[in-house]
């Protein structure tokens, strides 16, 4: 027996407490692998239909856009006027970061149609293909600003108006983080793996923005070539954030969820009352969405309807504690034991 069920045709109430233990060793340097590496919320508080959700999602993208586009085409001013190439390798990848808003955008877009007989799962996939997209540009600006450092070692050229590269720096930093924050916040309100990711992407430019500024200072104190050691070093940071997006992504496109989510769901399952046994559990991320499968051993004894009922409460468990749930099948498999002796035990226990 198979028993399936749409999140979206009911009301769940998500009051349940959470605690997250977000320990990445001690001192500045946890606290900087804290800010820029993406860390997994298991069970996602994307407490929003699946319309809300691509709604915000949508005007998240289109807030952070004009931010970052804005940051950009100022520091292209100065890097116009100062030669910093440095600047210009953080320059290159804020257009890059703006520019992912828009795959992001079309699969958010796509998201929102329903499904039909080809598409029976929707076009929520759209999205971590969009996901895949972000991964190719970002790596494509870390080349570009390697590319641009390296000429800049063989053809050493001066630089000037250091003050302005400083301030276009410090406002990199200001401009990113401040995306950062709202990108990372609306994605995990969501569920979006992509626009999380993506957050993650501005809170490291912020912090090459910062070394951009270092290199401005290094240039000030009589050290020219470390303007292009930089610019280095920031392609070298930007590929490092490529490996942990690209990683992410591979994981939603294969279907990988975090472990701790499967258990949460078999221990879900398995505190319904009439629950004996929960196998086979298989869980995956649809977009944003979550859908999962899980059989589960009832008494065999009892009958059809009652089993169904059996069902339906571990649907409705499951749906409670996963706010991001959209489809949950749970197939009724019977116990295998003796019905003879189950048939005793039930008499001796009526009695």
């Amino acid at each position: 027996m198979a028993e399936n069920n749409d999140s979206s045709d009911h009301t769940h109430d998500h009051d349940h407490p959470h605690e997250h233990d977000h320990r990445h060793g001690r001192g500045i340097i946890g606290w900087i692998k804290h800010q820029i590496k993406p860390h997994s919320h298991g069970h996602q508080e994307a407490a929003l239909d699946a319309a809300l959700a691509t709604d915000r999602g949508m005007w998240a993208l289109k807030i952070s856009f004009s931010g970052l586009m804005l940051t950009a085409v100022f520091q292209v001013f100065v890097v116009a006027i100062s030669g910093s190439v440095a600047l210009l390798a953080d320059t290159i990848h804020n257009f890059s970061d703006a520019l992912t808003a828009i795959p992001l955008g079309l699969a958010f877009w796509l998201s929102r149609r329903t499904h039909n007989k080809r598409y029976t799962y929707g076009y929520g996939r759209a999205e971590d293909i969009a996901g895949v997209i972000i991964v190719l540009m970002i790596a494509y600006s870390a080349f570009e600003a390697i590319r641009h450092a390296v000429e800049r070692i063989i053809d050493p050229q001066p630089i000037t108006n250091l003050g302005w590269v400083a301030a276009a720096a410090v406002i990199g930093f200001i401009g990113n983080e401040w995306v950062a924050i709202f990108r990372i916040r609306v994605g995990r309100e969501i569920g979006s793996a992509a626009l999380v990711a993506d957050g993650y992407h501005a809170r490291t430019d912020g912090f090459t923005s910062l070394a951009v500024l270092a290199g401005a200072v290094g240039v000030w104190a009589g050290f020219p070539m470390l303007d292009a050691i930089i610019g280095i070093l920031i392609g070298i940071a930007i590929l490092v954030i490529v490996f942990n997006t690209a990683r992410e992504m591979w994981y939603r496109i294969m279907d990988a969820v975090d472990p701790a989510v499967t258990e949460r769901i078999e221990g879900t399952a398995q505190s319904v009352e009439g629950v004996l046994d929960v196998h086979d559990t298989a869980v995956r991320w649809v977009g944003h969405r979550l859908r999962a499968e899980l059989h589960i051993v009832v008494d065999c004894l009892i009958t059809t309807l009652a089993s169904h009922y059996i069902a339906e409460g571990v649907r409705h468990a499951i749906f409670q504690q996963f706010p991001a749930m959209v489809d949950v099948t749970v197939h009724v498999d019977p116990c295998e034991c003796d019905p003879d002796e189950q048939y005793h035990l039930a008499a001796q226990h009526a009695t």
